[in-house]
C-alpha cells in the first residue's frame, strides 16, 4: 500500500459482502480458522453495530476490517470509558494503519479513554486472541490467528489483559457411576436426598435457557471482564442451539429445588463451520442436521457456573462428574473449552483432574487514549 488507507464503514450489502469475506482471503490457506457464524455477523450489522473495512487505496481490495461500538454496562464494569472494537481480521500489511486508524477512531470520540478488544461484541460472548498453540485448530466460541496478531497488537501499544486458556480433555471411561452427592456438600450422608441433577429438554428449552440465564449472571458477576446478558442476548447467542443440542449435555444441579451449578457442552461442529466458511444458511443447516451424527465425537464447554453462595463446596466437581459419564456414553471422545481465567485456578483443576492440558493461550488487549 503506498498510501495511507482510512477505514470505511459498511453501509450496504456490497460492503457487507467484503466484510464477511475477508477472512477467506486471509486464512485461505488456514484450516485452523473457524470463521464467526456469518448469520450472527449480518444480524449486528442490521441492528446498527458499526463495521468498518480498510480498503488498499490501490486496487480498493478490503485488507482489514473491525467493528467500532461501546457498551455502557462493560465501562461501568471497569470503571472506564471504552472504545471496543471486534470482529478484527487484517492482512500483514495493514495492521500498522488498521490500529492507526482504531486509535484515531477512539480519540476522536471524545469521551473515550481506551481502546479494548478484540470483543464481538463483548468478551463475555466472543473474541479475544490466541498467544500460543497455533498449532491446534480453533472451535467454535473460541478464536484463532496467526502468531503476527500478538505481534501486531503489541507493537501498538496494546498491552494484554484478562490472560486465559482454552483447554482440550480426553473422555476415557469413568470407573464409577458418579454419586448423587459428595459426603463433604455441607455435611449432607452421600446420596443427599435434597440433590437433583436435571439434563436438557429440547420441549422445555426457552424455560431452561431462563434458568441458565439467571444462573450465569449470578455466578459470572464477580469476573473482571463479565456484565449481565439478557435473555434476547442469550437467545441470539444459542440461536439453532435446538438442532444440534445433545440434551445430556446440557446440566443442572438443584438443592432442595434451588438450582446451585450448571454446565453447557454442545457437539463440536468446528470441522462443519470451517468447510462452509461460517456460512450456515438453510441448506448447510439440513446438510448440518443429516450428518449431525458425525460430529458428536468431539465436544466443546460452552459455559459453567455455581452460584456464588455455593461455591467451594464440591458442586461443579459433582455435576462436571456427570458431565464426563454422559460424553463417555454419548460415544465423544474429546471436550474442549472455551476459556478459563488464569486467576481462576479451581476451574483449570478440574480440566486437569479429566487428564486435561491448556490449548490456547488466550488475552484482550487494552490501550489507553
Amino acid at each position: 500500500m503506498t498510501a495511507t488507507p482510512t477505514l470505511e464503514r459498511v453501509v450496504d450489502r456490497r460492503g457487507l459482502r467484503d466484510f464477511l469475506t475477508l477472512t477467506d482471503r486471509v486464512y485461505a490457506d488456514e484450516p485452523r480458522f473457524v470463521p464467526p457464524m456469518r448469520a450472527q455477523v449480518r444480524r449486528w450489522w442490521r441492528e446498527g453495530v458499526p463495521m468498518y473495512l480498510l480498503r488498499d487505496v490501490t486496487t480498493g481490495a478490503a485488507v482489514a476490517r473491525t467493528t467500532l461500538h461501546t457498551d455502557a454496562g462493560f465501562d461501568a464494569k471497569l470503571g472506564r470509558r471504552y472504545q471496543l472494537f471486534g470482529l478484527t481480521e487484517f492482512t500483514e500489511p495493514a495492521a500498522e494503519p488498521l490500529f492507526a486508524a482504531i486509535t484515531a477512531a477512539g480519540r476522536a470520540a471524545g469521551d473515550r479513554e481506551a481502546l479494548f478488544g478484540p470483543v464481538a461484541l463483548l468478551p463475555n460472548e466472543a473474541g479475544g486472541v490466541i498467544t500460543s498453540g497455533y498449532a491446534d485448530r480453533g472451535f467454535v466460541d473460541s478464536a484463532y490467528n496467526p502468531p503476527r496478531y500478538v505481534t501486531a497488537y503489541e507493537s501498538s501499544g496494546f498491552a494484554r489483559r484478562f490472560e486465559s486458556d482454552t483447554w482440550i480433555c480426553p473422555v476415557t471411561r469413568a470407573d464409577a457411576d458418579p454419586p448423587l452427592a459428595d459426603p463433604a456438600l455441607d455435611g449432607s450422608p452421600l446420596g443427599d436426598p435434597l440433590l437433583r441433577v436435571h439434563r436438557g429438554d429440547l420441549r422445555r428449552l426457552d424455560e431452561q435457557l431462563h434458568l441458565l440465564r439467571d444462573m450465569l449472571n449470578a455466578s459470572f458477576a464477580q469476573l473482571g471482564y463479565y456484565t449481565g446478558i439478557s435473555i434476547a442476548q442469550l437467545r441470539q447467542q444459542t440461536d439453532g442451539l435446538a438442532y444440534l443440542l445433545d440434551e445430556s449435555l446440557l446440566l443442572y444441579l438443584t438443592r432442595a429445588d434451588r438450582p446451585v451449578a450448571f454446565v453447557l457442552c454442545i457437539p463440536d461442529i468446528s470441522e462443519f463451520v470451517i468447510r462452509v466458511r461460517g456460512n450456515l444458511n438453510l441448506v448447510n443447516q439440513l446438510r448440518l442436521l443429516a450428518t449431525r451424527r458425525r460430529y458428536r465425537r468431539e465436544a466443546v464447554l460452552i459455559v459453567k457456573g455455581v452460584l456464588p453462595e455455593y461455591q467451594g463446596r464440591g458442586y461443579q466437581r459433582l455435576l462436571s462428574a456427570h458431565l464426563h459419564r454422559n460424553l463417555h456414553a454419548g460415544g465423544y471422545h474429546t471436550l474442549r473449552s472455551t476459556y478459563v481465567g488464569r486467576d481462576n485456578p479451581a476451574s483449570a483443576a478440574q480440566f486437569r483432574g479429566m487428564g486435561g492440558r491448556p490449548l490456547h493461550g488466550y488475552t484482550f488487549f487494552e490501550k489507553a487514549l
